[in-house]
């Protein structure tokens, strides 16, 4: 029997990379979406592979049939556009979503890998950030609904190894880019491509000296898979320490494309992080796990996936 492992969030950026790395290993997966912001051109090319879609709402009761060795729940809207435009189901599938998979990780007596984020350190007052730090978030700004679910996702997590005794896992994604992310995700570098590849202004919040750390996707689908065969139950930060500003990576991806945008500035949305980094001391030491795609590699890879979607 192959090992099984369920993956909700399947048809998402993140979802449809560790669908088709976990088959490439010879698993078998178990697709779970509700395509509200995930899309099945993401996972099209696994139909002919030992790859199962179920387009199902895991806030909902979660039922699969057969034995199941891994749950990863990585279910949930993940852009500032998404979980401002949908509060309640960003809510939602981080309470009442994470409630759902971890009762099928535990009927089934499977390992459950949570998809965590940053943005549990809100903005954050510690610099680099470690697993230790316990966040600096507003509970009622316009992010916190993302904020928090994430938040009471990994509560509920530590909650049911505590007193279930369920192998659990919580990796904690720094900002990640890659090929299937949306044209219209909001986040910094598809905006900055899809706005260089059309000439048009290229849009920077603030006054650009934020700073991010970005991960490519083939990284961090790597660092989560070690994190999902290790013996490690704490939070792990999966991210690239090298910080970047807004700005300067801005300027990157329009020399990159050759366009002629130019920067405009507009206001700093309310909570937006001013710094973001990972310390990964933790992933480096406990899963031998670091970044080995550069941030010029990834985006050269990531501008041609962009270049065929605005064709």
């Amino acid at each position: 029997m192959k090992t099984r492992v369920v993956i909700t969030g399947a048809a998402g950026f993140i979802g449809s990379h560790l669908a088709e790395a976990l088959l490439d290993r010879d698993y078998a997966v178990v697709g779970v979406d509700n395509l509200l912001t995930g899309s099945t051109a993401n996972i099209a090319h696994l139909v002919n592979r030992d790859f199962t879609f179920i387009k199902h709402d895991v806030t909902n009761y979660l039922f699969i049939e057969g034995p199941i060795d891994y749950v990863l729940h990585w279910a949930s809207p993940a852009s500032p556009i998404d979980y401002l435009e949908l509060p309640i189901q960003t809510l939602k599938v981080g309470a009442l979503g994470t409630h759902k998979a971890l009762g099928l990780a535990k009927e089934k007596r499977a390992t459950f890998v949570l998809a965590s984020t940053s943005e549990v350190y809100g903005d954050p007052l510690e610099h680099p950030q470690k697993e230790t730090y316990w966040g600096n978030v507003n509970p009622v700004g316009p992010r916190g609904v993302y904020d928090e679910a994430k938040r009471f996702a990994e509560a509920i997590t530590v909650a049911y190894h505590r007193f279930h005794g369920l192998d659990t896992k919580i990796v904690r994604i720094f900002n990640t880019y890659g090929p299937r992310m949306r044209i219209n995700d909001g986040r910094a570098v598809p905006a900055f491509i899809s706005q260089a590849l059309r000439n048009e202004d290229v849009t920077v919040f603030g006054d650009g000296t934020q700073t991010r750390s970005f991960t490519y996707i083939t990284d961090l689908v790597d660092g989560i898979i070690k994190l999902m065969l290790s013996s490690v139950n704490d939070p792990v930060n999966i991210g690239n320490p090298r910080e970047t500003t807004i700005e300067e990576i801005a300027r990157t991806i329009i020399r990159m494309t050759g366009a002629k945008s130019r920067i405009v500035y507009k206001p700093l949305p309310t909570d937006d992080p001013k710094v973001r980094q990972p310390d990964i001391t933790r992933a480096r030491t406990l899963l031998k796990w670091e970044p080995k795609v550069s941030l010029e590699e990834g985006l050269v890879k990531t501008i041609e996936y962009f270049r065929t979607k605005l064709a």
